[in-house]
C-alpha cells in the first residue's frame, strides 16, 4: 500500500469512528467535571423539575411559567427543546426514557403560567411524550379525562418502568395513573387515603423501587407504597427512624444507586423546611429509615436528580416568589 492509499484508509477509519460515536459525548468534551453550582439564566422560566439526560450531557428542566422544556448545559446556558403551546400550560414532572429516545412531561395548571386561565387552573392533568433530539410531540394523553370524575386535577410527577410504562401522581385527586409506552392510559389506583387536605397538595414525588411505587404526600409528609403486581394493596410506609415532621412538604424524589431514595422538602405557607432528605429501607419499603436531613443552601428546593459524574444536583428556582407573582430570571442547580 502506498502513502496515499494509507492516508485515505486512515481518514475513512476516523470518519467511521466519529459517526459511530455521534451523540455520545464524554465529560471531557464539555470542559471536564461539572461545576458545583450551575446558575441558569432564562426570562421568568421558573423550572420546578429537573432530570439529567446522560446521552446528551445536559440537564432538562420544565417551566411552570412558559409551559416548555429546556436543556441546561453545565455552563448554565439554556435552550428551549419542547414548546407545544396548543397543549402544554405548565410543565412540572420530567423523566428521560433513554431507551425510547423520549422525555415524558406532566402538564398542569397551577395558576403560575402565562397560559393559565380561570377555566383551566386546577383542572389540568396530562402526560406528553416528546422526542429527546427534536422536541417533537410523540403523544399526549388527557389524564383528567381518564379519571372521569369531574373533580380538580393536577398532574405532578412521573416514574418510568423498564418497559416504558409511566406512572403519574395527581396532587388534587387520590389517584396514580398508568400510561403505557403507546400512550394508552388508565387509573392504576384510586384510594381516599391519598386525597389531599382541603385546599392543599397531596401526592407529589414518585419513584419505582423493588417492583413497588414509592409515593410521597406533600401536605403531611407521609410515604406510601403501591405494589405493581397488586395496586389495590396500597399501604402507608412506616417511618422507623428520624422525625416524621422532617418529611412535611416532601416534594421531588429520585432513586439512588445504593438503593436508597433522595428527596427534597420545602417551606411553603408558613410551615415545612427547605432541606435535602435521604431514605433507606431493608424490607422492600414496608418500612423506611430517614437517615439524612440537611438544610438546603437555597430557598424552596423542588427537585433532585443524579447529574454528571453520578453526583446529585438540587434545583431551586424561587417558586415561592413565582406563586406570589414575582417570577425570577435565574435558577440554581447545586451539587449535593
Amino acid at each position: 500500500m502506498n502513502h496515499r492509499q494509507l492516508r485515505r484508509g486512515l481518514v475513512a477509519a476516523a470518519t467511521v469512528l466519529l459517526v459511530g460515536t455521534a451523540g455520545v459525548v464524554p465529560a471531557a468534551a464539555h470542559g471536564g467535571r461539572a461545576p458545583a453550582v450551575i446558575t441558569g439564566h432564562a426570562d421568568t422560566l421558573v423550572p420546578e423539575s429537573v432530570v439529567w439526560d446522560h446521552g446528551h450531557h445536559r440537564f432538562l428542566v420544565g417551566s411552570l411559567r412558559h409551559g416548555t422544556v429546556s436543556e441546561v448545559r453545565t455552563d448554565g446556558s439554556v435552550r428551549t427543546l419542547v414548546d407545544d403551546p396548543g397543549t402544554l400550560l405548565e410543565v412540572a414532572g420530567l423523566r428521560v426514557d433513554a431507551a425510547r429516545g423520549r422525555v415524558l412531561v406532566t402538564n398542569l395548571d397551577n395558576g403560575v403560567s402565562e397560559r393559565s386561565s380561570s377555566a383551566t387552573t386546577g383542572r389540568i392533568a396530562g402526560l406528553g411524550a416528546y422526542d429527546l433530539r427534536t422536541g417533537r410531540r410523540l403523544f399526549y394523553v388527557d389524564l383528567a379525562a381518564v379519571a372521569a370524575d369531574g373533580g380538580p386535577h393536577l398532574a405532578n410527577d412521573i416514574a418510568v418502568g423498564p418497559d416504558g410504562t409511566a406512572y403519574v401522581t395527581d396532587s388534587f385527586a387520590p389517584v396514580v395513573y398508568r400510561v403505557g409506552p403507546d400512550g394508552s392510559a388508565s387509573v392504576l389506583v384510586r384510594d381516599d387515603r391519598l386525597a389531599p387536605r382541603p385546599g392543599g397538595y397531596g401526592l407529589n414525588g414518585i419513584v419505582l423501587r423493588d417492583g413497588r411505587l414509592v409515593v410521597g404526600k406533600w401536605d403531611d409528609g407521609t410515604l406510601w407504597q403501591v405494589p405493581l403486581n397488586d395496586p389495590a394493596a396500597v399501604r402507608q410506609i412506616e417511618l422507623t427512624g428520624g422525625d416524621p415532621a422532617s418529611l412535611l412538604h416532601l416534594d421531588g424524589l429520585t432513586t439512588r444507586l445504593d438503593g436508597g431514595i433522595a428527596g427534597v422538602t420545602n417551606a411553603f405557607f408558613g410551615s415545612g423546611h427547605d432541606a435535602e432528605v435521604e431514605l433507606r429501607s431493608d424490607d422492600h419499603w414496608t418500612t423506611a429509615r430517614l437517615v439524612t436531613v440537611r438544610p438546603s443552601a437555597d430557598p424552596t428546593p423542588t427537585a433532585v436528580t443524579p447529574g454528571p459524574d453520578g453526583h446529585l444536583y438540587q434545583l431551586s428556582a424561587g417558586l415561592a416568589d413565582a406563586i406570589t407573582g414575582h417570577p425570577a430570571d435565574t435558577f440554581t442547580l447545586r451539587r449535593l
